[in-house]
């Protein structure tokens, strides 16, 4: 049986992925669909308001399972997100927020200088083409989606989900022995979905450019694990509202180095 707050959190942290999920409405698709190379004779698929509405269900379902294992399996492990929890208990507890901005801020640096490195490395040897579609799906996705779907939704979905239920399933399988989960067991789980939110992000990047290179991949894959490890770490030390701050954040920097013109 679910308790009431267990009920609360779940739908604090739901409603707040899912604002993040409803930011998808304002990414052109059609000019997104743009981008990607067509085989001859066929057509784009015209995007219409309905075809946009339909394309929110699948992210939404996996937000709801998410919180869920997140909400379940977190008191076990003693990850925790502080702010959201204080909400759902009826307090408004903003210290428990506050002192999480300074590592959320922190690992927005680091976690950007990460991948800000990896381009730099892997830059040239990407042809030309390439670096150009990347720099016209940026403008694409408008910064509010980087902002909510990748700072908040994301990070409910592959930290607060993904890594919760990595570090549980470590501990259940090979440390059954021990009360509490240790910290092999939240590296192990960091590690795994560090590597599964860079190989997510894989699909998208081969299916716009329409090409498959070891420099690609390498970015690609390297980049966006290397910021998975900095906020899942986050995530473990301070609570998930500090994963969340250095995701969002580190978009902020991702953006300004794109118009210093160092980053694609």
């Amino acid at each position: 049986m679910i308790s009431s707050f267990k009920k609360r959190l779940f739908l604090i942290l739901f409603l707040a992925g899912f604002v993040g999920v409803l930011s998808f409405l304002l990414v052109d698709l059609a000019a997104l669909i743009a981008l990607v190379p067509m085989r001859p004779g066929v057509e784009r698929p015209t995007i219409s308001p309905a075809l946009k509405i339909l394309s929110l269900i699948q992210p939404t379902v996996l937000l709801a399972v998410a919180v869920l294992v997140g909400v379940v399996l977190t008191p076990r492990l003693g990850l925790s997100a502080p702010f959201a929890e204080s909400l759902a208990a009826g307090r408004s507890d903003v210290p428990a927020l506050r002192s999480q901005i300074i590592p959320g801020v922190i690992g927005a640096l680091i976690g950007g200088l990460a991948i800000l490195l990896t381009s730099i490395v892997t830059k040239p040897f990407l042809p030309a083409e390439t670096i150009a579609l990347a720099e016209k799906f940026a403008n694409v996705v408008p910064i509010p989606t980087r902002l909510l779907y990748g700072g908040v939704t994301e990070e409910l979905l592959m930290r607060w989900g993904l890594m919760t239920f990595f570090v549980w399933g470590v501990w259940r399988l090979f440390q059954r022995r021990y009360d509490k989960p240790t910290s092999v067991c939240f590296v192990g789980g960091i590690m795994l979905s560090a590597f599964i939110f860079g190989l997510g992000h894989l699909p998208v990047a081969v299916t716009l450019l329409g090409q498959v290179t070891v420099a690609l991949v390498t970015f690609v894959i390297v980049a966006n694990s290397a910021f998975g490890i900095v906020t899942g770490y986050l995530y473990w030390k301070y609570g998930l509202e500090s994963a969340i701050v250095a995701h969002m954040l580190g978009h902020v920097v991702l953006v300004t180095a794109t118009y210093a013109g160092l980053y694609f």
